[in-house]
């Protein structure tokens, strides 16, 4: 048989073997290399994405806050303009009131009685009178009692001055009320 010596042809063999797997890795090492560049560009972008974001967002909260800061202010002049519509309705409703309150003095002041002075704060009246008797004060009391825009007369004292036995010199406090007005539910009757 003849001597065939094959080492060279495994050699070349081997060394076209290691070649290739040295190339085929060298272009696995590329190709792992361009997609990791891929992913951290990727990853990346979507970070400065996200802080764009955030600082967009960061802006709008603040805008947001200034305007939350001008509702509020909004909101308590609102509250002072319904208190000032308030009080000035409930005086529009009380101007005709005082109208009522003189027509009531005129009509419940009884003969013998003659007032001197009238004082209102708020809601009450302080009349100085002076009357021939006492059973006068009293029928002047029972007419403020009956009447529909004064209540509740308390005397605050009665006094006989002794040059006049006839005169006698009271004060009155009166609270002004409105007569209760029906609602549309009731019966007129």
């Amino acid at each position: 048989m003849a001597h065939i010596n094959l080492l060279p042809w495994r050699d070349e063999l081997r060394a076209q073997q290691t070649k290739d797997f040295t190339q085929s890795a060298f272009i696995a090492a590329l190709f792992a290399g361009a997609v990791f560049l891929m992913v951290y560009t990727q990853i990346n972008g979507a970070v400065e994405n996200q802080k764009r974001r955030n600082a967009m967002l960061t802006t709008e909260i603040k805008k947001l806050d200034t305007e939350l800061a001008q509702i509020k202010d909004l909101e308590t002049t609102k509250s002072k303009l319904l208190s000032r519509m308030d009080i000035i309705q409930s005086l529009q409703q009380k101007r005709p009131q005082i109208v009522h309150i003189f027509d009531q003095i005129v009509r419940t002041v009884p003969d013998g009685v003659t007032l001197k002075s009238l004082e209102q704060k708020s809601d009450e009246l302080t009349i100085i009178g002076l009357a021939e008797s006492n059973g006068r004060v009293s029928a002047y009391m029972r007419n403020i009692e009956s009447s529909e825009w004064m209540s509740n007369p308390r005397l605050e004292y009665i006094e006989t001055k002794k040059q006049s036995f006839r005169n006698a010199e009271f004060k009155l406090k009166v609270k002004q009320s409105a007569p209760e007005t029906k609602k549309d539910g009731e019966d007129q009757s």
